[in-house]
């Protein structure tokens, strides 16, 4: 059976990686050929007691005008029977952790009615895993890439892994969008610093983006529960320095989780960082147009230690926690292009720097991260709209 378009739904609640999706997205919106359709949904994340979120979700559309559908239900099973009446010909998704997800939207259902595409949420593929020669399984091994009608791939290790595994679909070599989308708000978005003053004079601009992973179970790259003290101490100590932080969007619930803190010594904490009158914390605008307004980023990893320095050209401080999963290749392009330091007298020796001007030079080490990151520079999400049309068969639908 024959439609005027081809009807795409875009299945989201991990909306702080829109950009994944987004030009996309915009790109089907555009084309005569393509019905585009956003569906909002809830999340479990680490520390959740039950599925929530999907009003974040949805407001974070709102304030960009993306017009979207909210299946706000407690019986996802209701949900699913509202994307099968929708009826889409592809299913986006930017998640491929199932545990995530409420029962009915799990991909094994989902496949049941329509074509799942999956783009990554992330980057790059920075990381991988104990013990593995090659690459993380955990990128080419769940139930998304095996059951996914199409993936789009930013690395060509990742794509041979696949390639060579158990899977129904097809993977591509695309590049991700959310590095292109980065770079287009490098140039077109305005820098914004969530910390006034009342005074003429400009504070040094510090983004301190702690990671969320502890121990040695799930990546180790996280010094938060190391450092929260020191670093209260030395915002406290130089007034000088603007410090907005920039937590993980799982950070506080994997340090209540992992029992790494309690409820009331993380507010307490909270409470202390938000009272200093030169810090502040980041959550939910553009973190584009806060990279673009700050002077260094110090972050213990991982996405951020390749996006900043594509955003702005600099290198990331980057605190290397002992003991952490190695990096992939593309991971180690990454890592070179920052600054490491160890310990915390290495990061104010580092910051210190910073405020003279004095930082090494990474322009090569950039360089080769930007020519690694993009296969196809500014093309990815063109790519992906074309794969689809080209699978879609344009026979079947009138133009």
């Amino acid at each position: 059976m024959s439609r005027a378009r081809i009807r795409v739904v875009f299945l989201l609640f991990y909306f702080e990686a829109w950009d994944s999706l987004a030009e996309v997205y915009e790109i089907m919106r555009k084309d005569e050929r393509f019905e585009p359709i956003v569906v909002t949904i809830p999340r479990k994340l680490t520390g959740y007691e039950d599925f929530a979120d999907e009003d974040k979700v949805s407001a974070y559309l709102d304030a960009r005008q993306i017009a979207h559908l909210r299946f706000d239900l407690t019986d996802s099973m209701d949900g699913l029977s509202r994307l099968r009446e929708l009826a889409p010909d592809y299913l986006f998704l930017n998640y491929p952790w199932q545990r995530n997800y409420q029962p009915g939207y799990q991909i094994e259902n989902l496949v049941e009615f329509t074509k799942v595409c999956y783009v990554p949420y992330f980057s790059l593929p920075l990381v991988n895993e104990p013990g593995v020669d090659g690459v993380a399984p955990h990128l080419f091994t769940q139930p998304t890439h095996k059951l996914a009608h199409l993936i789009f791939l930013q690395d060509a290790t990742v794509k041979a892994a696949l390639d060579a595994s158990e899977h129904v679909g097809e993977a591509h070599l695309t590049g991700t969008p959310k590095i292109d989308a980065l770079r287009q708000k490098a140039i077109t978005e305005a820098a914004e610093w969530p910390i006034a003053r009342s005074t003429p004079e400009r504070n040094f601009r510090l983004v301190w983006a702690p990671h969320h992973s502890y121990g040695e179970r799930w990546l180790n790259f996280g010094v938060f529960t190391e450092i929260r003290q020191q670093m209260l101490d030395y915002a406290a100590a130089h007034p000088e320095l603007d410090i907005v932080l920039r937590p993980h969007p799982f950070l506080w619930g994997t340090l209540t989780d992992r029992d790494l803190m309690t409820a009331a010594e993380l507010a307490d904490w909270r409470a202390s960082w938000d009272a200093l009158p030169n810090t502040a914390t980041h959550e939910v605008g553009s973190y584009a147009s806060l990279f673009l307004a700050t002077d260094a980023l110090f972050t213990d990893g991982i996405s951020f230690l390749a996006e900043y320095p594509l955003v702005t050209g600099k290198p990331t401080i980057f605190f290397e926690k002992a003991g952490h999963w190695s990096f992939t290749p593309i991971g180690e392009i990454a890592a070179a292009s920052s600054v490491r330091v160890a310990d915390f007298g290495s990061f104010e020796a580092a910051v210190d720097a910073a405020k003279a001007g004095l930082m090494p030079d990474r322009w090569s080490e950039i360089a080769t991260l930007q020519a690694a990151a993009s296969p196809y520079p500014g093309e990815a999400a063109a790519r992906i709209v074309d794969i689809v049309r080209e699978d879609a068969g344009l026979a079947n639908f009138s133009s």
